[in-house]
């Protein structure tokens, strides 16, 4: 369209020269214009022709990051592996039920021995056991000892009723094990001079007129009373 408005301007030009009786030999150009407007794009232009052969294969990428834990499957079991060294040797054992063992079998002992008696009466672990003799205080003490026993002493009132059990019709006394020596604990130890944990002293028990030596019983009806006659027969009972 440029194109066409130029020549048409260059012919009205010629012939209003030659109207005007002024011929030219030559032209002189003129100035270059301003650039126009850019054309709209044309159409896509025909593909080319495929290129040449595959080119070398590149050098491997750098390692990614790290998966997350347990996120891909299980991979299958390995093989075993070579039996490794011996270790080294292990100390001495420990037995796990020696002490159970050794608890049964000092209860089984108890029993063995407990069936030679007479009168057998058990509370909680303690047994208490009597040929259902009677004699002094002292040959009471003396009996236990030769037998491997002590003489019975309640450590509460279900074992101080127990050895009531073993009065008769008539007699109704059992030496305990209560220390003789008034000096020694006021008839409030045993005969290892141990603190006693219970007691079940009668009205006015321990008496306190006694000042030397004296023996301790438990009566018909269940209360303690220290005695100075050592010598009366009563009851032996020994305790395992």
């Amino acid at each position: 369209m440029w194109h066409l408005f130029s020549v048409v301007c260059l012919l009205n030009f010629i012939g209003s020269s030659i109207i005007n009786g002024q011929a030219c030999s030559c032209l002189e150009h003129g100035p270059p214009g301003i650039d126009g407007p850019a054309g709209v794009d044309g159409p896509p232009g025909l593909n080319g022709l495929s290129g040449g052969p595959t080119g070398p294969r590149g050098p491997p990428g750098f390692p990614g990051t790290p998966g997350e834990p347990d996120a891909g499957p299980l991979g299958q079991k390995g093989s075993l592996g070579p039996e490794g060294d011996p270790g080294p040797g292990g100390g001495p054992g420990v037995c796990q039920d020696c002490d159970d063992y050794k608890t049964l079998t000092e209860r089984f002992s108890k029993f063995v021995l407990a069936i030679n008696y007479d009168f057998v009466r058990r509370v909680g672990q303690k047994l208490f056991v009597s040929y259902k003799k009677r004699n002094f205080f002292s040959t009471a003490v003396e009996f236990c000892t030769q037998q491997g026993l002590e003489l019975a002493l309640p450590q509460n009132e279900e074992e101080n009723n127990i050895l009531t059990q073993i009065f008769g019709d008539i007699y109704k006394e059992v030496w305990i094990n209560v220390n003789t020596n008034k000096a020694e604990g006021n008839f409030q130890t045993d005969m290892k001079n141990q603190p006693l944990t219970f007691t079940k002293w009668g009205n006015g028990q321990p008496d306190k007129s006694i000042q030397g030596t004296g023996c301790t019983r438990l009566t018909e009806n269940g209360f303690w009373e220290v005695t100075t006659e050592c010598t009366n027969n009563g009851y032996i009972i020994c305790q395992l």
